[in-house]
């Protein structure tokens, strides 16, 4: 016999129940407020919460949510920092491999003071007459001198200030793309190998990786990273754009036992590199670190920094010519003070070091000065990631270009400000798996492949339209600078000056 179901009475039953529910969460909704009002009214910390009790704590919840709304819905297209959105956009489709081209002409302003503009030249190069960009040469004296065959290449992110999703696609989108790939200070891990790129090796103020107990340099160690095959260049830094005078700083949520054993930390505390290598000092223990580092290893080596006092550059190329062009460092790398990081303190984010627009072209000026050009390569690194600011660099005499925050974005980073946090929503700067599973490596290295393919496409572009064969043969007369209302002039008039506009 089959029990009908009495309808009329079920429901009323759902809904008696219901209602107890609403009236239970009601209850506890009250409860709760009342509690937080209790808190708010008493405590003396916050005055806002003090004086609107429960209401005021949304003022610290909309500043928060702040940061991640203004990208989308209130900031223009090009006044948004420290990357507005029509450069990520440019790095999005490009890593994408989408078209960038745009219609009804472009909204980038070309009248505030140094905006940069290329002059076309009236017989522009054929592009099917366009000459492969020729490698070039570093160390040429080494026992294994580097080819370098990009001009733009990966700069430096340690394995810890991101994750190991991100180091592997970095890794096989630089080989894909023929780039080397810098490891950062944070030490050689399997994943910067794992892509099999060409790699320069980072020697940070703490030399994780080739660190002795007493925190100087371990040869033996140093040679054994020499050993791998992949590895083709040493860098010694002396000074990061964010954070010139202070060494690296790695947040104890993101030292992993894996990334505690690669650089010889315990879990789980704040990594702090110090400000700078104990053992150099002055510019000539400077030039005898390089010498020993590249005795040693067999490999170029040079150094990063960010340029602070000019006068500095004179101290140094005369100490070269002092000592012998045997003793020159095979490249410098000019970081600008307006680079990046995951750490850094504000009052060294906004206040301290010279921009790349000013001192890159002091130091190519310089080295032109002394007879070291052709001995010492230049590498740019600082905020160039779109075609234009690439093109800039080659023009004022770099001869490489290095970019972290660019690949960043050809990753996937929304520039939601996590990176110190271990919260990093595009799971880049990030070792909480959860977040990282969102990081395909195979799908975002041909994103990385992608992006440094059409950059280096649209700066030959740029070249082209200035007559130049290839990005390499673009000089200084072929960019200029507004300096004024309606006028602009050449970096070759330009750098003559005493007073540059900022870029």
């Amino acid at each position: 016999m089959m029990t009908t179901l009495n309808l009329p009475g079920f429901v009323t039953t759902f809904l008696a129940v219901m209602a107890a529910l609403l009236v239970f969460a009601v209850g506890v909704g009250i409860l709760l407020i009342a509690i937080l009002y209790l808190i708010d009214i008493t405590q003396t910390q916050h005055a806002i919460r003090r004086n609107f009790p429960v209401i005021g704590r949304l003022r610290y919840r909309m500043e928060h949510l702040g940061v991640f709304f203004r990208q989308y819905f209130y900031a223009m297209d090009r006044e948004e920092m420290p990357f507005n959105r029509a450069q990520r956009t440019w790095v999005y489709r490009a890593a994408k491999n989408l078209e960038n081209t745009q219609p009804f002409g472009s909204t980038r302003d070309l009248r505030p003071l140094g905006t940069l503009l290329f002059a076309n030249a009236t017989f522009p190069a054929l592009e099917t007459a366009a000459n492969p960009v020729p490698p070039l040469v570093i160390g040429p004296d080494c026992a294994q001198p580097y080819h370098a065959g990009s001009f733009f290449n990966l700069s430096a992110m340690s394995y810890g200030a991101i994750s190991q999703a991100a180091v592997r696609a970095l890794s096989h989108g630089a080989r894909l793309a023929g780039c080397w790939m810098n490891t950062g200070e944070g030490g050689l891990s399997p994943y910067h190998l794992a892509g099999g790129a060409d790699l320069v090796f980072q020697i940070g103020t703490a030399k994780y990786g080739v660190c002795d107990s007493q925190g100087g340099l371990d040869e033996a160690r140093l040679r054994d990273v020499a050993a791998h095959p992949e590895v083709k260049l040493f860098e010694i830094k002396l000074s990061q754009g964010a954070k010139p005078g202070k060494g690296g700083i790695l947040p104890g949520a993101k030292v992993t036992p894996e990334i505690a054993a690669i650089r010889g930390i315990p879990v789980g505390q704040d990594s702090r590199s110090p400000n700078r290598h104990p053992e150099i000092a002055d510019t000539a223990a400077l030039l005898a670190f390089v010498h020993r580092v590249r005795t040693l290893t067999g490999k170029p080596t040079g150094f990063k920094l960010v340029i602070g006092d000019p006068l500095w550059l004179d101290e140094l190329c005369q100490e070269i010519v002092r000592e012998g062009i045997a003793s020159a460092p095979d490249f410098i790398t000019v970081d600008s003070a307006d680079g990046g990081t995951g750490a850094a303190p504000m009052s060294l984010l906004d206040y301290v070091g010279l921009p790349l627009s000013e001192s890159l072209p002091l130091v190519v000026d310089k080295l032109i000065e002394y007879g070291l050009r052709e001995r010492i390569r230049v590498i740019a690194s600082g905020k160039l990631i779109n075609p234009g600011e690439v093109a800039w660099a080659l023009c004022v005499g770099a001869d490489f270009i290095n970019s972290a925050r660019g690949f960043l974005f050809a990753l996937g980073c929304v520039q939601s400000m996590q990176c110190d946090k271990n919260t990093c929503p595009a799971g880049i700067a990030t070792h909480n798996p959860r977040l990282q599973r969102g990081l395909d490596p195979e799908d975002k290295a041909e994103r990385v492949r992608h992006y440094v393919e059409n950059l280096r496409h649209e700066v030959a572009i740029i070249a082209h339209a200035c007559g130049a064969a290839d990005p390499r043969e673009l000089r200084r007369e072929h960019c200029r600078i507004v300096i004024g209302p309606g006028c602009s002039a050449s970096l070759s008039e330009l750098y003559r000056r005493e007073k540059m506009p900022e870029l």
